[in-house]
């Protein structure tokens, strides 16, 4: 199950569970949308992966039983392009 982070890695953006714009690489690196397309031009530079929407909203019945992470991951120093 995903843990719907937060919180975009790069600019601390909130990306609430239901936010549209939450991107992620297969390892659940968070990004805000801008941060994806425009910073790391829709790779992740610490695993290569390629950014992604954020699979389907969990529905909100689901998220009473299984929420979403409270951990915020922000590591603005990996977001520079080219990065390694």
């Amino acid at each position: 199950m995903l843990e719907l982070r937060p919180t975009c890695e790069c600019c601390d953006a909130a990306l609430p569970a239901h936010s549209p714009d939450a991107r992620i690489c297969s390892f659940e690196c968070t990004f805000c949308a801008a941060c994806a397309d425009q910073t790391l031009q829709g790779r992740y530079p610490n695993c290569g992966g390629e950014l992604m929407p954020r699979p389907p909203r969990r529905p909100t019945e689901h998220l009473a039983r299984n929420p979403a992470s409270t951990r915020r991951v922000f590591k603005p120093a990996g977001c520079a392009t080219g990065a390694p």
